[in-house]
């Protein structure tokens, strides 16, 4: 794992969904010669982040045995089914103490690719604001960078709205990233790639 940033920052990946637009679970689905899964979590492990933490829930034996090599922390979440908002709660057990931010990942995003992910976690390091959202032609994207004064309203995160609800609430502490990566608006939920 690479150069770090002066703030340490956790990625969290959100892998544990059930993939039930795809009709087959998208993180085992292949990608070249790997898998979807295993793509998202080299492209994170080749970055900036401090560590990565990967929440598996839905096949969690299955998934857990694909990526059982790389050095990465695992969480399992077993209410992966009540919605994401578990997971990130399943994600931030695991959160270096030293950490100071936390970037959540999804699971299905395997082209964001690592200078991304690094220029996020540059701009964040260098601004004062507490979220970092990547923005592509003007649509904001994930992953998306936390600063843990958030970490109680991470905490009590429920159901499928994720960190949506913090970001409304928090309009003037975000600092929005320019980047030149459509992946940040790729997730797949069909056999093509569509935009989120």
């Amino acid at each position: 794992m690479r150069e770090a940033s002066s703030t340490m920052v956790s990625a969290i990946l959100l892998a544990a969904g059930e993939s039930k637009r795809m009709g087959r679970l998208k993180q085992l689905m292949p990608l070249g010669n790997s898998t979807i899964v295993e793509q998202t979590i080299d492209n994170l492990l080749n970055s900036k982040a401090c560590e990565v933490i990967v929440v598996v829930g839905c096949r969690a034996e299955e998934v857990m045995k694909r990526i059982a090599t790389k050095p990465i922390k695992i969480s399992v979440n077993p209410i992966y089914h009540q919605g994401m908002g578990t997971s990130i709660v399943a994600g931030l057990s695991q959160v270096d103490s030293k950490a100071q931010a936390v970037m959540l990942a999804l699971g299905d995003q395997p082209f964001v690719d690592s200078q991304t992910i690094n220029k996020l976690i540059d701009e964040f390091d260098t601004h004062d604001k507490g979220i970092a959202i990547p923005v592509y032609r003007g649509r904001r994207g994930h992953p998306i960078i936390f600063s843990l004064k958030y970490k109680a309203q991470l905490s009590e995160l429920k159901s499928d709205i994720g960190g949506r609800e913090i970001i409304r609430e928090h309009l003037e502490d975000i600092l929005e990233v320019a980047v030149d990566c459509e992946g940040i608006n790729i997730d797949i939920d069909t056999m093509t790639q569509s935009s989120a």
